[in-house]
C-alpha cells in the first residue's frame, strides 16, 4: 500500500517548479503555494519542511528562498506518487507498448504481477476493469487473451474522442485567471519544449507527455463518464498507433510541435484559434492512427 503519495507528488510538483525557474528568488507565501500546487496548507507546510531539509530552500529571517539547485535524485520515484490503479495501468500500457504485443497474445496475471512489482489481485482488478472495452477477454483455464481491435471500432472511437476534446478546448479557454489548470499547462509546454531539446534519445517518452496534455485538457470539463472512457482513448491514442516503429521519431516530433502550437492556442483564449489547432492535431493523429492499423 502506497502512502503520503499526495504529499510526494505534491513534493515532486514543486521540485519541478525550483528546477525549472517557476520558483525563483524568494518563494510566495503558503497560500500561493498552496493554490499553485492544488493541496491543502497541512500539505504545503509538510513540502516546504522537506524543502527545507534537503537545503533545496533556504530560510533566512523567516523568508524562504530557493537554494540549491535540483537534480533528478530529489524527486520521488513515479511509483511512490501513483495510485495503485494508475500503476498498473501505467505499466500495462507500457508493457503492450513496449513488448510490440499483437492480438492473439496471452496475458499471465502471475507474471504480469512479478513484472510489476503489485499484488495479483492488482492485476486481475485491472484487466476485469479493462475488459469491458471488448479488447481483452477472460479464457476458461487459460488466463487472459488480448484480441486487439477493428478499424471500424478505432473510427467510431475517435469520433466521440473528437467532439469530447472540441468541448474541453472550449471550456479551457474560458478558465478563470486563478484556475490551477494554467499553471498545469505552463509546466507541460516546459516539459514540451524540453523533449523536443532531447528528441533524438528520447522519442519514445512521448507517449506519456501526449497522456499527460490531453487529460489536462479534459481537466476543464470533468465527467466521471467521460474521465472512464479515456482509458480506452490512452491505449488506442497514446499506445496501440506506436506499434508502427516506422519514422517514430519524427512522427512524435512533429506531435510535439503540433501540442506547442495548441498550447500556444489555448493562452491565446481566441476560440476559433484554438478550434483550429485542436482540429489540426487531431487530424494527424487520425492520419497516424489509419496508418497503423494498417500496417498491423
Amino acid at each position: 500500500m502506497r502512502t503520503d503519495t499526495v504529499y510526494k507528488k505534491a513534493f515532486n510538483r514543486t521540485a519541478s517548479m525550483l528546477r525549472d525557474g517557476q520558483l525563483a528568488g524568494e518563494l510566495p507565501s503558503e497560500n500561493e503555494l498552496r493554490r499553485l500546487i492544488g493541496v491543502s496548507r497541512t500539505t504545503v507546510r509538510k513540502v516546504l519542511q522537506e524543502l527545507v531539509r534537503r537545503e533545496l530552500v533556504t530560510v533566512r529571517n523567516g523568508i524562504r528562498t530557493a537554494g540549491r539547485a535540483v537534480d533528478e535524485n530529489d524527486c520521488y520515484p513515479d511509483a511512490e506518487t501513483t495510485p495503485r490503479a494508475k500503476h498498473v495501468e501505467q505499466q500495462f500500457m507500457e508493457w503492450m507498448l513496449r513488448g510490440d504485443t499483437r492480438p492473439g497474445t496471452s496475458i499471465n496475471e502471475l507474471e504480469l504481477a512479478r513484472q510489476f512489482g503489485v499484488a495479483t489481485n492488482g492485476i486481475r482488478e485491472f484487466l476485469i476493469r479493462f475488459s469491458r472495452f471488448g479488447l481483452i477477454e477472460k479464457r476458461p483455464n487459460t488466463g487472459w487473451l488480448f484480441k486487439g481491435f477493428t478499424e471500424d471500432f478505432a473510427l467510431e472511437l475517435f469520433e466521440i474522442r473528437v467532439m469530447f476534446e472540441l468541448r474541453s478546448a472550449h471550456l479551457f479557454s474560458r478558465q478563470p485567471d486563478t484556475s490551477p489548470l494554467w499553471d498545469k499547462l505552463a509546466v507541460l509546454k516546459i516539459a514540451h519544449t524540453e523533449l523536443l531539446k532531447r528528441i533524438e534519445i528520447r522519442f519514445h517518452d512521448f507517449s506519456g507527455l501526449d497522456n499527460r496534455f490531453h487529460r489536462l485538457i479534459n481537466e476543464a470539463s470533468p465527467n466521471r463518464f467521460i474521465d472512464d472512457f479515456y482509458d480506452i482513448i490512452t491505449f488506442i491514442f497514446h499506445y496501440h498507433y506506436q506499434w508502427n516503429k516506422q519514422d517514430e521519431k519524427q512522427r512524435n516530433q512533429a506531435a510535439i510541435l503540433e501540442h506547442v502550437a495548441y498550447i500556444d492556442a489555448l493562452e491565446s483564449r481566441d476560440a476559433e484559434r484554438i478550434k483550429r489547432a485542436c482540429q489540426a492535431h487531431l487530424a494527424s493523429a487520425r492520419a497516424t492512427l489509419m496508418r497503423s492499423l494498417i500496417w498491423t
